[in-house]
């Protein structure tokens, strides 16, 4: 047979079967144009009623036969979604239409999945039980389920739906899945880097390759939206390290052929590093001093450029004028000017009076369960305010800060007027309630538990609830509180906290406490920065089951106590992070004042601070101090109002290991004043940044003395101690670990030194 006529009958073959997969599967008989139609006969119809499908057809009884109007209605009842096939045909003066209708599904399940729920799937369908089931729409949700899958670094995953024929045409759909493994990232290449390593820059991007100790984290699976915000962070640290002409040529994500991981490459162009050249600053507002403007500027003619610096600038400057009454400024654009040939880059702020624009309305969308109120409060613009962006974006960042919600975008559209603009707030909520469960190890508690209900956004209020406890070899504690953080809708937190607490003290002094009470609190902001708590305790305090040979000085203390105080604490914190900072500083006074009714009666004072200064990533040195007396009034300090040193606060020593002790037995009995400070220098071990493993070298120095008893039998001094050591901390996935070896340089005999402290949970 001739060659070329085979190829032809293979081409031709082939377009028939394309063209068979196109149309739809209907009939159309050649129905010849001309007559007139005179009945319309409707076959097969079930649950759909006969008119329903007459009302679909683009003829009608009296109307001309015409094969293309009926053309046009054979698609037009495909395209209702109802019907399985559909079929047209002519028998003399009558137009018979038969469909055979779409099943209804009765149920839909899914089989092989573990890694995602039946909820969490359902909820991406857009296929119902009770609902037409038609091949379109079950390849749509059959899309759907796996990108879900793909969201969660599953690009493995396979869908297979597939239905059970039922009576009364009914079926089951049926998801049969194959969820593959995690497609995890292999490696993050870097292309054109020539200042930073790929390891540097790999610190830097979210993304992190896989590796077994990220068990715990999806970090490691790939993400394309993920892929984007990488490119932000790494164009962002470039700009900061003074590269202004940096760029992102290409970021590649390329998946093996077992489709079990990704290679990522980042294709970058450093460009040259530029310092700041001429800082200067132009001012168009009346009644305004250039030159009061230029101490708000941070940056400096010689140092690397830093885009979040020039940043910082237009803030302050922005914020300072908004506070002078100009609330209309515009200084977000400065004059930016490269040279090339120096390599320096001249930056000119530019403060003009915008235009004036009014916030005429906030619209807040997304919040199903918190209330309006909860988040209008954060903002700190309303309507009617001048359009203010700073403010809005301070205003943002308060609203992500309360932790309520997932994302957090905020967007203006033209208003009712040309001087009128619409805030829209877009929010995706999250869950607020925890329930946690910690186990651990400390050298002060021993094994531990700590078991713990909050709820952070109680009724969508912003009102915080918590009842947790501790179980320890030597303490155990139960606490509720409550938090309301707008006290009769004003910026004032106000809380209350109940406690109990047994503390077995027999190593150290012979005794056990038993404490039961609560206390009410308020605390406002008076700067940024400066925050101001005032508290009200009442508590009853039991000392008892003493030990046999108890020092005489704590067993004449034995029996119950009321105590009922006031007091307040005032903090100036201008630390970048509360929990672990690495710049800044803070400074913090407490004040207590018992005698208010009750049984005993004491002033106490307690002064802290510390200052953190960063030498390079993850070089840190801190430098943090305490200090504190109490003194009784009318009456001798109790042992329960006593401080005590040693531990943690004063490391190389135990706990109570330093201080006024008896002579003859050795517990130690706490005292009036003390002092403790720390120089610790933090540092990476080299690991890798997310393990959150660091190591540290440290010097502590302390003291503590004074007591109100007969100084006779009592070894006391105000002799310094200190210590030197090293540590090493772990912010595990199950609670902080942290592991302290230090020796005491500065000591005195009677003095019990701690050599290795371990702790381990979420408290030690």
């Amino acid at each position: 047979m001739d060659r070329t006529f085979v190829d032809w009958m293979a081409r031709f073959l082939g377009f028939v079967m394309v063209l068979a997969l196109l149309v739809p599967h209907g009939a159309l008989a050649e129905i010849p144009s001309g007559g007139v139609i005179k009945e319309i006969r409707i076959d097969g119809t079930q649950r759909v009623e006969a008119e329903t499908v007459r009302s679909y057809l683009l003829v009608q009884p009296g109307d001309m036969f015409d094969s293309e109007r009926i053309d046009q209605s054979l698609k037009a009842l495909f395209a209702t979604g109802l019907f399985a096939d559909v079929n047209l045909r002519r028998e003399n003066d009558a137009l018979i239409v038969k469909v055979t209708e779409n099943p209804v599904i009765n149920r839909i399940a899914f089989e092989g999945n573990h890694k995602l729920t039946d909820d969490a799937l359902q909820r991406e369908l857009q296929l119902r039980p009770r609902v037409v089931y038609t091949r379109q729409r079950v390849q749509n949700d059959v899309k759907r389920i796996l990108d879900l899958y793909r969201r969660n670094g599953r690009f493995a995953a396979t869908v297979e739906p597939k239905i059970v024929t039922l009576k009364q045409n009914r079926v089951d759909l049926i998801f049969e899945i194959d969820e593959g493994a995690v497609t995890g990232v292999r490696s993050i290449n870097f292309v054109g880097n020539r200042e930073f390593s790929a390891s540097r820059l790999r610190e830097i991007i979210q993304t992190k390759e896989s590796r077994w100790y990220r068990f715990l984290s999806t970090d490691d699976n790939y993400d394309p939206d993920r892929l984007t915000l990488d490119r932000d962070l790494l164009r962002k640290f470039y700009l900061s390290e003074g590269y202004a002409d940096f760029n992102v040529i290409s970021a590649v994500a390329e998946l093996t052929p077992a489709r079990d991981g990704f290679f990522i490459t980042y294709t970058i162009e450093e460009g040259p590093r530029y310092r700041f050249g001429k800082i200067d600053i132009t001012n168009e507002l009346k009644s305004v001093d250039v030159e009061s403007l230029r101490p708000l500027i941070t940056t400096v003619e010689g140092d690397w450029y830093d885009a979040d610096r020039v940043d910082k600038s237009i803030t302050a400057i922005t914020d300072a004028l908004g506070n002078r009454g100009f609330a209309f400024v515009d200084a977000h654009q400065p004059k930016v000017k490269r040279n090339p040939d120096t390599r320096t880059i001249d930056i000119t702020y530019d403060v003009k009076e915008g235009p004036k624009v009014f916030v005429e309305r906030i619209d807040i969308t997304g919040n199903v369960r918190t209330l309006d109120s909860v988040i209008r409060r954060e903002f700190q613009i309303v309507e009617g305010d001048a359009f203010n962006t700073s403010k809005i974006q301070r205003s943002k960042q308060k609203v992500k800060d309360l932790g309520f919600f997932k994302n957090v975008e905020v967007t203006n559209a033209p208003g009712s007027a040309p001087d009128r603009t619409v805030l829209n707030v877009a929010l995706e909520e999250q869950s607020t309630g925890e329930f946690s469960v910690g186990l651990g190890f400390s050298t002060t508690d021993g094994p531990l538990a700590d078991i713990s209900i909050r709820e952070r956004n109680l009724l969508g209020r912003g009102q915080d609830l918590r009842l947790g406890t501790v179980i320890a070899q030597r303490t155990q504690q139960v606490d509720l509180s409550f938090t309301e953080p707008y006290f009769l809708d004003r910026n004032v937190s106000a809380g209350a906290d109940l406690f109990l607490l047994t503390q077995d003290n027999q190593d150290i002094s012979g005794y056990q406490q038993f404490s039961i009470g609560g206390s009410l609190r308020a605390g406002y902001q008076i700067t940024d920065s400066l925050r101001q708590t005032l508290r009200y305790t009442l508590r009853q305090d039991r000392i008892f089951n003493l030990v046999a040979g108890v020092s005489r000085f704590i067993a004449d203390q034995a029996g119950e106590r009321v105590t009922s105080s006031v007091g307040q604490t005032l903090i100036y914190d201008k630390r970048d992070n509360r929990l672990d900072p690495s710049d800044g500083y803070f400074v913090s006074l407490s004040n207590d004042l018992a005698g208010v009714g009750g049984d005993v009666r004491y002033a106490r004072a307690v002064l802290s601070g510390g200052y953190f200064y960063p030498l390079a990533p993850q070089w840190v040195v801190s430098l943090t101090g305490e200090g504190g007396t109490v003194i009784g009034l009318n009456d001798r300090v109790r042992i329960e109002d006593r401080f005590f040193v040693g531990g943690d606060n004063l490391r190389g020593f135990a706990l109570g290991g330093i201080g006024p002790r008896d002579a003859v037995t050795s517990d130690a009995l706490g005292g009036n004043t003390y002092y403790t400070g720390s120089l610790s220098l933090g540092f990476p071990l080299g690991l890798p940044k997310e393990l959150g493993i660091t190591g540290r070298v440290f010097t502590d120095v302390g003291s503590l003395f004074g007591i109100d008893e007969d100084p006779q039998g009592i070894n006391d001094t105000s002799a310094p101690r200190a210590s030197a050591g090293f540590g090493v901390s772990w912010a595990s996935p199950l609670g902080p670990i942290r592991l302290d070896f230090a020796v005491p340089y500065l000591r005195r005999n009677f003095d019990r030194t701690e050599f290795f402290r371990v702790g381990f949970g979420t408290r030690f």
